[in-house]
C-alpha cells in the first residue's frame, strides 16, 4: 500500500496470520479498522485493491488499518475452511490488533463482506464495532449475518459476480440502504476514487 506499511503476523486458530498495518498519519487513532479481502479461492489477497481503497479511505478518517490474508493465502498458514475458519482467523485478528477504548470498524469486499458480517454478529453486544463496510457482498454464496442499521453498503450497478437484485433482496428485509455506483463492475474498475469518496462522506459528522 505505501513503504511505511507494517507487515506483521498474528496468532491464528490454524497458525499465524500475516497482517498489513497502516496507521494514521498523526496523533493518536480515531480507532482500528480490520479488512477482509475476497474469496482465497480466486484470488483474493489482503493486496486486493478494493481492500486497499477501503484501507486508504479509513486511514484518511484517523484509523489505524489492519488488512490481513486469511489461512493458506500468502504468509498466512492453514488451509481453506470453507468461510467457517476465515471468520475464525477475522476474529482472531480483531482480537490480536483491536486497541482497548478505541471504536472497531469491520469491513469486507465480496467474500469478505461475508466475514465481516459474521464477525460482527459473533462480537455481539458485549465488544460491538462501530460500524461495518460492505462492498460488493457475497450474499448468494455464503450466509451473511444481519447487521447494524448504520451498516455502508456500496455495490456495483453492473455487478457481474453479484447481481445487485440479489443485494437488494437481502437488504430489503432488514431495510438496509444500498449505495449503487452506476455503470461499475464487480471491482468498480475506474470507480476506486469514486468508491472511497462514498466511504469518507459515509463517516462524515451527522
Amino acid at each position: 500500500m505505501n513503504p511505511r506499511t507494517l507487515r506483521v503476523s498474528v496468532p491464528g486458530p490454524a497458525g499465524l496470520i500475516e497482517c498489513a498495518i497502516d496507521h494514521a498519519p498523526q496523533g493518536s487513532p480515531r480507532g482500528v479498522a480490520v479488512l477482509c479481502h475476497p474469496h482465497p479461492q480466486h484470488g483474493g489477497t489482503l493486496d486486493n485493491k478494493v481492500v486497499q481503497t477501503l484501507a486508504r479511505s479509513l486511514v484518511q478518517l484517523g484509523y489505524t488499518s489492519v488488512r490481513f490474508n486469511f489461512r493458506s493465502v500468502g504468509a498466512s498458514q492453514g488451509s481453506w475452511d470453507e468461510g467457517r475458519g476465515e471468520v475464525d482467523d477475522a476474529l482472531a485478528v480483531v482480537a490480536a490488533q483491536r486497541l482497548p477504548g478505541l471504536p472497531l470498524v469491520l469491513g469486507g469486499f465480496s467474500f469478505g463482506g461475508y466475514v465481516a458480517t459474521q464477525a460482527a454478529a459473533r462480537l455481539g453486544s458485549d465488544a460491538p464495532a462501530e460500524r461495518v463496510v460492505l462492498v460488493g457482498p457475497a450474499v448468494l454464496n455464503f450466509a451473511m449475518a444481519a447487521v447494524p442499521a448504520d451498516t455502508l453498503v456500496v455495490h456495483g450497478e453492473r455487478d457481474e459476480v453479484v447481481p445487485l437484485a440479489a443485494v437488494l433482496d437481502w437488504a430489503r428485509t432488514q431495510a438496509l440502504p444500498v449505495v449503487v455506483v452506476p455503470g461499475s463492475g464487480h471491482f468498480f474498475h475506474g470507480q476506486l476514487a469514486l468508491l472511497k469518496q462514498i466511504v469518507l462522506g459515509a463517516f462524515s459528522p451527522r
